[in-house]
């Protein structure tokens, strides 16, 4: 998508800090220079980190390619780690206290530890680029229990001047009745709940002309739904956040994808492993967050997506990523078992000759069929039917299962970020 095709960047649209338009060159040096510190730090106060990077010299990880021989932590890693062991997993270098004045919860339940810095989840950043002004009311529609939601936008608009109406969830009407009493310069939360409360502010005949901005989160948010509020006055921009690491990127006005947040180092990975693909490349969104609380070394979002080339038009320098484009975790069962992207990966491992793989399962649900299809431009004609042959043993020897091997063109397979397709029909 191009900026002419949408809204023009506004006049006003001036950088959040410094740190927005450094020099690239510096910016990697900068992070590269943090990046030992933050991982000698989680090996000596995150009793998890001090396990799995047990042997690991922290002084040494100074490069994007030192750090890619880190293990990853995906979720469900976490999710087990806590459920075994103790609160947060060991995972959290602070412990109840002063120095954690809130606990929130996933669904898993996965508990997330907030810290005490003035902008913990570090959400001012993204909220400065979708218009919010020093001195506004923002109306705030994410939850305020269990889930860090409310509480990261409450602290990010805190940390950027602004007062925070805490709307929550649900009673439409009275969120309505708020909106126009209060008038509050923009809203933050889900696109479909303010799409519902602009629906029933029309049904009830009520005027909110305040309300001319907003930052979506929490879901998808497609161009026709981004139309659909410019129709009714709102420009909305979108931001990419968890409950583990805070903000990750966030849309700004030029709208060519979401710039990355100052305060993490993002990896785009094949699913499945830990190897960084090429630029362009769309693959797992692997995060290592520069948070002293919750120091997390390589977490596994389990997101897809990938980097698009040059600066953002605004005159961000920022490394910007495509967006959301679908979840890593494709595991998927075939005839009763488990196959997971990390096997896939594994077989490839084996075989040089192969630049890329996909698993095809297809046929119909109880007469499942394997297709491995490989990117393989070394293999010669003469030398195929054996190769494929060994690439075929590899298969039943890490699957359990029997597949078929197709060599495909190079270049060929989509660049969608799908290790395992499931193509069978469900009758």
């Amino acid at each position: 998508m191009t900026a002419q095709n949408n809204a023009p960047i506004r006049a006003d649209d001036a950088p959040y800090d410094r740190l927005e338009t450094r020099d690239p060159a510096q910016r990697e040096a900068d992070l590269m220079a943090a990046l030992p510190v933050q991982i000698a730090h989680a090996q000596a106060q995150a009793p998890a980190f001090a396990e799995l990077l047990k042997g690991i010299d922290a002084s040494r990880i100074t490069s994007r390619a030192a750090l890619a021989t880190l293990p990853v932590t995906r979720k469900h890693e976490l999710l087990e780690r806590q459920k075994a062991a103790r609160i947060f997993g060991g995972f959290s270098a602070v412990g109840f206290g002063a120095a954690m004045p809130r606990v929130f919860a996933s669904p898993g339940t996965i508990y997330e530890p907030e810290g005490t810095a003035k902008d913990y989840w570090r959400m001012a950043r993204a909220m400065h680029a979708a218009g919010f002004r020093p001195g506004e009311l923002i109306h705030n529609s994410f939850s305020y229990h269990f889930v860090p939601a409310g509480s990261m936008m409450e602290t990010g608009a805190h940390a950027l001047g602004c007062s925070v109406f805490p709307g929550g969830t649900g009673q439409t009407e009275q969120q309505v009745q708020a909106m126009a009493e209060l008038r509050p310069a923009g809203y933050i939360g889900t696109p479909s709940f303010l799409k519902i409360i602009l629906e029933k502010a029309a049904e009830m005949g009520v005027q909110l002309p305040s309300v001319t901005k907003a930052m979506f989160g929490g879901e998808a948010f497609p161009p026709s739904l981004r139309d659909w509020f410019l129709a009714q006055g709102v420009a909305g921009f979108q931001c990419y956040a968890t409950a583990d690491l805070g903000l990750i990127a966030y849309e700004t006005p030029a709208r060519e994808g979401l710039v990355l947040d100052e305060g993490v180092i993002v990896e785009i990975v094949r699913p499945g492993t830990g190897d960084p693909v090429p630029e362009g490349e769309v693959g797992e969104v692997v995060v290592t967050t520069l948070n002293p609380t919750y120091p997390l070394i390589r977490f596994g979002t389990g997101d897809l997506s990938a980097v698009l080339p040059g600066p953002c038009p605004t005159g961000r320098t920022q490394t910007r990523i495509k967006g959301w484009l679908g979840r890593a975790d494709q595991t998927t069962k075939v005839r009763g078992m488990f196959v997971h992207p990390s096997q896939v990966a594994e077989i490839a491992r084996r075989f040089p000759q192969v630049q890329r793989a996909r698993l095809v399962v297809s046929g119909e649900m109880a007469n499942d069929r394997m297709t491995l299809q490989v990117e393989a431009p070394e293999v010669s004609f003469s030398e195929s039917n054996e190769w494929v042959k060994q690439v075929s043993d590899a298969i039943r020897d890490v699957t359990k299962l029997r597949g078929e091997v197709s060599v495909v063109a190079s270049g060929s397979l989509p660049n969608d970020g799908k290790v395992i397709e499931d193509a069978r029909t469900y009758q």
